[in-house]
């Protein structure tokens, strides 16, 4: 295959994501692009002259052999593995993955499949870092020492991972690189400033079988800006200023450590700058993706390679291991301030946020989302693609079907007549929420009823009796005031969704049923 054969779609067109779409157009490898946010995608299609892709049409199109993943890090494995299953090369932002086990399960699929994965490590594709690289290889700076990094900003603040998770992967992934081994020490310092659960600031010591030491320190509460790493040698130190002007990126400090008296006795040197290429680090890597799928080889920052960046991440943040999906549920993003007790299992593709907490003897679906401040259990059962609002407990008797909307503080009660000093645990009635429904918010389910399919509870309504399927409920205690598609539009007086066309017809007083051709 020549490079002008390789066909690349970006999905994900947001902060970064807007970046790769813009390389590989100038590339002319564009050939569409993806988002969820259909609006954005647009924008983009319309600016590159490419079309605009839902995912399965980016799996299942012919015009494009290889995908860009720009998306949150808690979809990488389940989107990386959908792309390499479809036959498509992938290019996936840091991290690789946020589990070991999902990280694995990338690199057997893109070799089950003959297709190259490639991570973006964007520094190692930068001259400055190349030329580093080189000088380190050929011993310009003697048997390596220590090496530390500084990446520091104020912001981009982020509440969906700690500053460890956004920040460290590049530094790591050039330690790592320059020692040429693993570590087999690993320590790290969280601070957590600005939210009691998320690190603002992180700082990692790195040991590695050598006796070489490296350190990391990000930090995105910091009054300047600094991207710094820092390479001592026996012969020489070297820095690299990703902030300063091209001609000062790279400089080389010949200093010496002369014994006097068996005291170390440093002699300083100027600094010497090395020439660069003037060249954007990120064209190079997506031209080193290109090339990668082109010649069918391993990229420099292949699958292993960003495994071994994720070992060291899992390593310093233990909370990440044991509080993210991790081993323990594939394809998972379970936020570090949510609890996952046992026996529970969750399907791929589920997301728990902050303070939730999942009890014994609770199975949840594929792909749902459960919000911040959820209790689920014991023994309850959550079906596929189901989405659980903020502040909701879903208790034992509860069950909900696939599909099920559950509006914010919404209530499910699982005892008729509480009282906080007898214990009514054998009195518990079960309440089925079936396929499709919607409860909105600050509505109340009294237990022992069965919501129907597709129905809609309104905002505030209290369930006191079983509803039937399709039944647009309200009020206190909520009645039927009209029906609802299962596009969730409400229904004329001629029974036909406005949304989709589909029609429906009333077989008895409070029975609407769908009408099929």
């Amino acid at each position: 295959m020549t490079a002008s054969e390789v066909r690349v779609v970006a999905c994900g067109c947001g902060h970064w994501g807007k970046n790769l779409v813009r390389n590989f157009a100038e590339l002319g490898v564009l050939a569409g692009v993806h988002d969820v946010n259909q609006e954005l995608a647009a924008q983009f299609a319309e600016k590159y002259s490419v079309p605009a892709l839902s995912w399965e049409e980016v799996l299942s199109s012919t015009d494009c052999n290889a995908v860009a993943i720009a998306a949150p890090a808690e979809l990488h494995a389940t989107l990386g593995v959908a792309a390499l299953r479809a036959g498509k090369h992938v290019y996936v932002e840091k991290p690789l993955a946020l589990s070991k086990d999902d990280g694995i399960r990338l690199i057997d699929e893109a070799k089950k499949a003959g297709r190259q994965l490639m991570v973006g490590h964007l520094l190692q594709y930068h001259p400055a870092f190349l030329m580093l690289k080189e000088l380190v290889s050929k011993g310009e700076l003697g048997r390596l020492q220590y090496i530390y990094s500084n990446r520091l900003s104020l912001g981009k603040i982020r509440r969906e991972e700690n500053v460890l998770w956004s920040f460290a992967p590049h530094d790591i992934s050039m330690i790592l690189a320059l020692a040429g081994e693993e570590p087999n020490d690993v320590r790290s310092t969280f601070s957590p400033i600005l939210h009691d659960q998320i690190a603002d600031t992180a700082q990692v010591q790195l040991g590695f079988p050598s006796g070489m030491k490296g350190h990391v320190f990000v930090s995105w509460l910091h009054p300047f800006k600094e991207q710094k790493l820092v390479v001592v040698g026996e012969k020489g130190m070297a820095v690299f200023d990703d902030r300063a002007p091209l001609e000062q990126k790279l400089a080389l400090y010949p200093h010496k450590l002369n014994w006097q008296n068996g005291m170390p006795a440093p002699e300083a040197a100027d600094a010497q700058y090395l020439p660069l290429p003037e060249a954007e680090p990120l064209r190079l890597e997506c031209q080193h993706f290109i090339d990668s799928v082109a010649e069918n080889q391993k990229p420099r920052t292949d699958g292993d390679e960003a495994l071994r960046v994720l070992k060291v991440l899992l390593a310093a943040d233990p909370a990440a291991a044991r509080k993210g999906g991790g081993d323990r549920f594939p394809g998972v993003k379970i936020h570090e301030s949510a609890y996952v007790d046992d026996p529970v299992s969750i399907g791929e593709g589920t997301k728990i946020w902050h303070f939730s907490h999942l009890l014994g003897n609770v199975e949840v679906g594929r792909n749902c989302s459960i919000g911040q401040n959820v209790v689920i259990g014991p023994n309850v059962k959550v079906g596929n693609n189901c989405k659980i609002q903020n502040n909701i407990s879903l208790y034992d008797g509860v069950e909900l079907e696939d599909g099920v909307f559950c509006g914010p503080s919404c209530v499910f009660t699982n005892v008729n007549n509480p009282r906080a000093e007898i214990e009514r645990k054998d009195e518990f009635r079960k309440t089925l929420v079936k396929r499709g429904a919607s409860i909105g918010a600050n509505a109340t389910v009294v237990c022992g009823h069965t919501l129907g399919e597709y129905c809609f509870i309104a905002a505030g309504a209290t369930v006191t009796k079983d509803v039937p399927p399709y039944a647009l409920m309200a009020g206190v205690p909520a009645k039927r005031i009209g029906w609802m598609s299962k596009a969730g539009v409400r229904l004329g007086a001629d029974l036909v969704c406005p949304a989709e066309g589909t029609k429906y017809e009333e077989e008895a007083p409070d029975r609407l049923v769908e009408v099929t051709e």
